[in-house]
């Protein structure tokens, strides 16, 4: 049996270099106590903002200058434990990064409180008479429009310095995850044993074509998914009721609109991507289980089976290195700038790609402002791991670009577009493949790789977020969310969405076990809302060819100096209308309608 190697067996050179961040843990603790120290000289703008446009452009740069440095030193910390969970000093450093951000939380929530009591019309004439707060505009518009559920400042200072108890949730669903689950190793086809573990279920064995193996792990891992039901029950129901009590604290008419607040979406905006795609999306993803259920001999597809993969004879190995070639020659459409950053990604060790034990499951693309971005997948081998690999570059591509025109209060957009960049990367490489042969298989393959995109953005992210409009909507209404009443949530899900064309295995309703997306607020929805967008783009793309992408790349440069919805109508695509949806929706459909045909 194949033995997980430990963090400090794996290759080097498949691991993120973070010396590009600090030499080392002692420089990385003398910028930890620096950012301390600095905390209090903040003190010198509490009561004063008051005084004029001077005192404000200082007081706010002071901060930006805080919140740039604090960000690489977090960063560090939290891609040493993503890196190796189990290791007891990156998790202290992880405590440690958690401490001074409720510090730096406390000493800076003054700045808010003391705007949104300034007269009004006080911001707008700062801004007239001192050009240099023009970069802070968007910001400070963004934070009036949060005045109506502001708390008291000494509440406001209370809950900042409360910042690490109220992510303790989220630390505890990644702590229990990573470092205290293990698995019961299982047989696959041939009789080898094998180990299993989270990274190796969801990036090989959902996946393996080896039906015993797919579903002999599913049970493994499933198993002791359930032992841990009511501890992570536990967990999810804190993180809700956190949110649920500051919601109504706030003010707010419920949890959605308060967390729907920063990505500046409106709830129609919200409902629509969930509703139209859930719903006219199930009929051609039935359509695929039962083309699935047939191509592959199966008496029923369960849910277990729904990722086994329907070529796979036709699925050639995939090296790292290999696949990085490819995504760069699909990505030379976007220009020098673009694929040079492409390049220094693949080559500069800023992607962690080793399995080893400790190291976090899927895939994310962390960026510093200061720095370059870091990137963590785990490698599987198969062009799966490639698109993965395309979707975080583009990512990292985005934040870098948006870093190098905007300042930092205006670099990231709202997480509504943030998954856009992302998921056009997936097309385009799809696009590429697709270009280099009139091979039927081959284009068969690529658009069971498109569909992979469309399953993971459109189906598994989704229905997530179905999920957690169920569960908000069950807080709110006083039922307690034991685990009993979350498998019930997520068996309904499931069951509506795969009608009678997908057998929902016992242990499929605990998938909600499986995704940290829970404890970020309204995320999940998000991957439905930018791969709408950029099935949308790259159709204009297609069409357009260079003034499209020249759009697009003023669209990522743009950051977070627009709306969502601004920055997506500057791309060309208008999401207030359910029109893209439904176009978006209508492509999945073709493509299963093709690949009905290529069978």
């Amino acid at each position: 049996m194949k033995e997980r190697k430990r963090r400090d067996q794996v290759e080097p050179q498949s691991t993120w270099n973070l010396a590009d961040l600090y030499a080392g843990d002692d420089a990385w603790e003398a910028e930890m106590t620096g950012i301390a120290e600095a905390l209090p000289s903040m003190e010198r703008f509490q009561g004063k903002l008051h005084e004029g446009a001077g005192r404000l452009l200082e007081c706010l740069e002071a901060q930006e200058a805080l919140h740039i440095r604090f960000l690489r030193a977090s960063t560090y910390a939290r891609l040493q434990l993503s890196g190796d969970g189990t290791n007891p000093a990156y998790q202290a450093n992880s405590a440690r990064v958690g401490d001074v951000a409720a510090q730096a939380g406390a000493a800076l929530s003054f700045i808010c409180s003391e705007l949104l009591e300034l007269p009004d019309g006080w911001l707008e004439r700062y801004i007239g008479e001192e050009p240099k707060l023009e970069p802070f505009r968007k910001s400070l518009t963004d934070l009036l429009e949060t005045k109506p559920h502001r708390l008291q400042a000494e509440t406001e200072a209370v809950l900042a310095s409360l910042g690490e108890v109220l992510g303790a949730p989220y630390t505890i669903y990644q702590r229990s995850k990573l470092s205290d689950m293990s698995f019961a190793s299982v047989e696959d086809g041939e009789g080898a044993t094998r180990p299993v573990s989270f990274a190796l279920y969801e990036t090989d064995y959902e996946l393996s074509p080896d039906t015993v193996l797919r579903r002999n792990a599913y049970q493994s891992f499933t198993g002791t998914l359930e032992s841990y039901q009511n501890t992570f029950a536990a967990v999810y129901a804190a993180e809700v009721k956190k949110q649920t009590v500051i919601s109504r604290l706030r003010g707010y008419e419920s949890v959605t609109h308060m967390l729907l607040q920063p990505q500046q979406v409106t709830i129609p905006m919200y409902h629509n991507i969930l509703d139209i795609i859930r719903t006219e999306l199930a009929p051609h993803m039935r359509r695929l289980a039962r083309l699935k259920q047939r191509v592959l001999g199966l008496d029923r597809i369960r849910f277990c089976d729904l990722k086994a993969p329907l070529d796979p004879e036709f699925s050639p190995s995939v090296t790292f290195e290999e696949a990085g070639r490819t995504i760069l020659d699909a990505l030379r459409v976007m220009g020098p700038e673009y694929t040079e950053l492409m390049e220094q990604a693949l080559t500069g060790r800023w992607i962690d790609y080793a399995d080893n034990i400790g190291k976090s499951t899927g895939a994310f693309c962390s960026s510093t402002y200061s720095t370059h971005s870091y990137i963590l997948i785990t490698w599987a081998g198969n062009m799966r791991s490639a698109f993965t690999l395309a979707h975080e570059l583009g990512h990292a591509g985005h934040l870098m670009l948006a870093a190098r025109n905007q300042r930092y209060t205006n670099y990231r957009p709202s997480t509504y577009f943030i998954e856009a960049p992302s998921t056009m990367n997936e097309l385009l490489l799809a696009r590429h493949l697709m270009e280099q042969s009139d091979d039927p298989r081959l284009k068969r393959w690529v658009i069971l790789q498109l569909l992979n995109t469309y399953y993971h953005n459109f189906v598994t992210h989704l229905l997530e977020g179905d999920m957690q409009r169920r569960v908000y909507e069950a807080a709110e209404a006083g039922k307690a969310l034991t685990a009993k009443k979350l498998r019930e949530l997520k068996g309904s899900v499931l069951s509506e969405f795969w009608g009678d064309a997908v057998d929902i295995d016992a242990g499929a309703e605990l998938t909600w076990m499986r995704q940290p997306h829970y404890y970020m607020g309204l995320y999940p929805y998000t991957y439905a809302a930018g791969l709408t967008a950029s099935t949308a783009v790259a159709e204009l793309i297609r069409e357009e060819g260079q003034p499209a992408v020249d759009r697009w790349l003023d669209v990522l440069k743009a950051g977070g100096t627009m709306r969502p919805l601004e920055l997506m109508k500057l791309a060309g695509v208008d999401m207030s209308e359910p029109q893209p949806i439904r176009s978006a929706v209508a492509y999945v459909g073709s493509l299963i309608d093709e690949l009905e045909q290529l069978f």
